[in-house]
């Protein structure tokens, strides 16, 4: 009987030894692949540039404001090598679905790309970009979400801008802030809808005139946008340089200037925003981009 105990403590430890080797010869795991990533950055006080990237004044007759930023939509994302590569001819990162149940192709709303202030808005694999060195950035926005201050009767408020700057977006419904807006049809470059936080107010929807939405592209003179394309072109302070032999991660922060981005006919010059004296939104868009490597 009390030979039985050293064979059980044998086999236990025989028993270890074998799991202990199981454990030792395991596959390792896999290592991901460095990721080339995007973020989004909104700074209201970088330069304000108009479409050619110059800096850009409010008109005499207009006034505008810098809104707080909840969320921002792109549908394409490239890379340039050049000032003068075509518009959607540089090296494509990412395009989002797009869609022709309203009628003509449009940007599919609900399967673009967002995020907020600080957020990661899109990553790839490093070794899906063609190895050389980029100069500049492009991304198409698609719809911004900002709050902003306006006047009613005396009283100082709040509202949330829903605006889309795609040059043409299907939109199934979405939401401004609180209340779902339904729409189910194509909406042009300009579209938006206001939010009040005044109780049982009802949604006001608008349309921005044609051309009107600032889309800054510094290098116009050698590679022009098309008409209604949201398109914003950024120039890398230091050129982005892709190997192909990266072992980590690259960041890329989008930096929008957000300076004074929404801007108004202001009827009576008096600087605030009153849609209900009759101030009409003219530009909701963004006033620059600046990449740089996080």
């Amino acid at each position: 009987m009390k030979s039985f105990y050293p064979i059980l403590f044998l086999t236990f430890l025989l028993a270890c030894f074998l799991l202990s080797c199981d454990d030792d010869t395991r596959e390792p795991l896999l290592e991901e692949n460095p990721k080339l990533i995007f973020k989004f950055k909104f700074d209201p006080n970088q330069e304000r540039l108009g479409n050619f990237g110059i800096p850009q004044a409010i008109p005499s007759t207009h006034a505008a404001q810098t809104p707080t930023f909840n969320l921002m939509g792109a549908h394409y994302i490239e890379l340039s090598k050049k000032n003068d590569i075509p518009a959607y001819n540089g090296t494509q990162v990412y395009k989002s679905p797009v869609t022709d149940k309203g009628g003509a192709e449009a940007i599919d709303f609900d399967q673009a790309l967002y995020a907020a202030d600080g957020e990661e808005f899109y990553s790839t694999d490093l070794n899906s970009i063609s190895p050389g060195t980029y100069e500049f950035v492009r991304i198409s926005l698609s719809y911004q979400n900002y709050t902003i201050k306006f006047k009613h009767q005396n009283l100082e408020l709040n509202g949330t801008i829903a605006s889309f700057v795609g040059a043409n977006t299907y939109i199934d419904s979405y939401t401004i802030k609180n209340e779902e807006v339904t729409v189910d049809e194509n909406k042009l470059q300009g579209y938006w809808a206001f939010e009040t936080d005044l109780p049982n107010v009802p949604i006001v929807e608008g349309q921005a005139p044609a051309g009107a939405t600032t889309v800054p592209n510094p290098i116009h003179n050698f590679s022009p946008i098309p008409i209604g394309s949201c398109l914003v072109t950024g120039q890398f302070e230091n050129p982005l340089e892709i190997t192909g032999t990266e072992s980590s991660d690259i960041v890329i922060v989008c930096s929008l200037s957000i300076n004074n981005s929404f801007e108004w006919m202001d009827n009576n010059a008096n600087g605030a925003f009153e849609p209900t004296e009759g101030d009409v939104v003219v530009d909701m868009g963004v006033r620059g981009l600046i990449p740089w490597l996080e």
